[in-house]
């Protein structure tokens, strides 16, 4: 035993030595809510955190918040539907029955004979695109303005104008073309771009079924509508639960909207788990259960089952610090009634034992090299 007087080996098993008798009291398992040290002057204080223990009553608090923060109020995004508005840019189709000397088709559509007169009883409906102004030009009658009109609105003004020129005008106006509003869809759609409004209501449902329907990665939770300088986010599966049929919103001209990924809003599973890792929500929803399943559950061999935290930074001022004591059977049940939000940090602390282990771990490599170097010198002499 005389590699023990080495004076490499010595120190470390004396510290060795120091941890078994006094490293329960030295290493401290488990997170520590300690009073936090006045930060320096011209520097913010860090904030002590919000310890609350994961019980029957905060599950029930915890629910009822989350219910009324979900809960969302589509009044202004409501209404009786009402007629197509012609606006700048529209395509209209006109025809004037008996009268084919003024269907004269935009794109040389008139019916013409061989020597160029007009065949008489021709019916060809003519293209008039609505100019920047809200004005067409149609004969006999020159410049109107249809812009803001509905169709029979549109149909009843020319008909008052060509009264003027002819007689009994029996007229027909269609939009040919949708060109003048449009609604934009971005996100994790499958097809995102400019969406045209035509005489169909844009509906929320309408609008993502045109774009393609959405992508497996999208967050039916984090969908958002911007209107006005002003965004307005909306939860489809909250929308249902509370009885509300997404196809009541309806889009106007101008809407921008938007479908976030799933990977925005993640939780993050860390410390004592088999897999540490970041899970995405689905439709916003994830409980602590389904984090600390889809993360493996707890390491058996180095889990402090009392110390399942969830950090939630709920605001910059007052962090909150919510702990499970997974050790019985009936923490599961809690755990699984326990929503998490999204950007939560779940983490397993590790017991004082393992802990101990990996201090130990840390200190005997040091040890052992230490005394193979001593008998390699005592075998070279």
């Amino acid at each position: 035993m005389d590699y023990l007087r080495h004076p490499a080996v010595r120190p470390c098993l004396l510290l060795l030595l120091s941890l078994v008798f006094a490293g329960c009291t030295s290493i401290e398992s488990g997170m520590r809510l300690e009073s936090v040290p006045s930060a320096p002057e011209g520097q913010t204080a860090q904030q002590t955190p919000i310890l609350k223990l994961i019980t029957p009553t905060l599950i029930a608090e915890e629910s009822a918040d989350l219910e009324r923060s979900t809960r969302q109020d589509i009044q202004g995004f409501t209404g009786t539907t009402k007629p197509y508005v012609i606006g700048n840019g529209d395509l209209l189709s006109i025809l004037v029955w008996n009268y084919p000397e003024l269907n004269i088709a935009a794109a040389g559509a008139q019916a013409l004979s061989a020597s160029g007169v007009p065949v008489r009883g021709a019916q060809s409906p003519s293209a008039y695109v609505v100019d920047q102004s809200g004005q067409i030009q149609f004969p006999y009658v020159g410049a109107i303005r249809v812009a803001g009109l509905t169709e029979m609105q549109a149909r009843d003004l020319l008909q008052e104008r060509l009264f003027r020129s002819i007689k009994k005008p029996d007229i027909t106006l269609r939009v040919q073309d949708f060109r003048s509003k449009k609604v934009y869809v971005d996100g994790e759609v499958r097809s995102p771009g400019n969406q045209v409004i035509d005489d169909l209501p844009m509906t929320l449902l309408e609008a993502l079924t045109r774009a393609g329907g959405l992508l497996p990665s999208a967050d039916q939770s984090a969908i958002v509508i911007s209107r006005g300088g002003a965004s307005y986010p909306v939860n489809l599966p909250a929308l249902v639960r509370q009885g509300i049929n997404p196809s009541d919103i309806l889009l106007a001209p101008g809407d921008v909207l938007r479908v976030r990924s799933r990977d925005e809003n993640k939780i993050f599973v860390l410390g004592e788990v088999a897999a540490p890792r970041a899970l995405p929500m689905v439709n916003g929803r994830l409980t602590l259960t389904e984090a600390l399943g889809e993360a493996g559950g707890l390491n058996q061999l180095s889990a402090a089952g009392r110390q399942v935290y969830v950090v939630r930074n709920a605001n910059a001022k007052e962090p909150l610090v919510y702990n499970l004591d997974a050790r019985s059977p009936v923490a599961l049940a809690l755990a699984d009634g326990f929503v998490l939000r999204p950007r939560d940090v779940v983490f397993v602390d590790a017991s004082g034992l393992a802990r101990f282990n990996r201090i130990v771990t840390l200190i005997l490599p040091n040890a052992a090299s230490a005394t193979a170097s001593y008998y390699n010198v005592n075998a070279t002499r």
